[in-house]
Order: structure tokens, then C-alpha cells, then sequence
């Protein structure tokens, strides 16, 4: 029991020390599960799951609530074994892996412009588009040139309440 005190001092301060905002959670320590959505019932919010989750990485029930999720319920169920789940407000949420998807990073939501796109906009100063390999696939912002320099043309996703993107993560009912 100490000894999870002391690891949990540790890697709190650690954790703050990085700028990692603290999670919620109202379960004591040293309780675990292996069921993603009594997990996230009990820790309510946290962006991956950690150490008192010990079932499968993706459970059987997230996969294929993911699957019918997307509108894919008839499909083969190998491409959401590979998802990423999380809790937010004791529901569990999943992203599908895949298409260049950044469901493990937070939402850009930056309308200032970095030097890869100035770049690009100087290289191609009337450009209609500016490419997701430029602007990056968390951005929230279609952008494009204007007189050689980014501009946002207009915004094409949201971020939820933990700064992901909305739009790739399902909300995932107990089976």
C-alpha cells in the first residue's frame, strides 16, 4: 500500500512537472478492473486508461461498438481491434484508428499560422488548399493561401470537452 502512495506521488509530480493536467478521478487506489465501462463509471474522466484497467487493450464490446458507431456493423471487426479508448464523464469513447486519424493527440485549435505553412504559401502563394501533411491532422481549421500568406478559410471541426477532436470519437453504450 506505501509502496502505491509513494508511485503515485511520483508520477503525479512528474506528471505536473511536464504540464500534464491532472485527471479526475473519484475511485480509491489499489482498485482495478477489467470491464471498460464499470472502469470508466468509476474513474469518470481520463484520457487513456491506465493501471487499474487490466482487461484487454480493446475490448470485444468496444470494438464493435465502435464499429456500429462509424455504420459499419456488417464489416470485418479486425480494423477496430486497433482503436483507442477513453473515459469522459464515466462514458467510454473510441476512435478508430485509420485515414490519418489523430485520435491519441488533442485537437489544434491555433489560428496563428507556424512556419510550415508559410512556407508552403510562399511556394504556392494562390493555393486554394493548404494539405493536411502541412497543417497537420489535428487542426481544427481548413486553411489556404491568400497574397502568399495561411489564412483560415473556414473551421471544419470541433474539439470536445478533454480537447480532442469530436468528430472521430463515438460515445460507446455498454453492450
Amino acid at each position: 500500500m506505501r509502496c502505491d502512495i509513494v508511485r503515485g506521488i511520483v508520477v503525479g509530480l512528474a506528471l505536473s512537472v511536464v504540464g500534464v493536467p491532472p485527471v479526475r478521478s473519484d475511485e480509491p487506489a489499489g482498485q482495478s478492473f477489467d470491464d471498460p465501462f464499470a472502469y470508466c463509471a468509476a474513474v469518470k474522466t481520463i484520457d487513456a486508461p491506465d493501471s487499474r484497467y487490466h482487461g484487454p487493450a480493446v475490448p470485444d464490446s468496444i470494438a464493435r461498438g465502435l464499429q456500429r458507431a462509424i455504420g459499419a456493423p456488417n464489416g470485418p471487426l479486425a480494423p477496430f481491434e486497433h482503436s483507442s479508448w477513453r473515459c469522459m464523464d464515466g462514458k467510454v469513447y473510441a476512435c478508430t484508428v485509420g485515414a490519418n486519424l489523430p485520435c491519441q493527440s488533442k485537437a489544434d485549435a491555433g489560428r496563428t499560422p507556424g512556419p510550415a505553412l508559410a512556407t508552403f504559401c510562399k511556394e504556392q502563394p494562390q493555393a486554394d488548399v493548404i494539405p493536411a501533411y502541412v497543417t497537420g491532422r489535428e487542426t481544427l481549421y481548413a486553411w489556404r493561401c491568400q497574397g502568399g500568406m495561411p489564412a483560415v478559410d473556414r473551421q471544419v471541426a470541433r474539439a470536445d470537452a478533454r480537447g480532442f477532436i469530436a468528430d472521430i470519437w463515438y460515445e460507446i453504450p455498454p453492450p
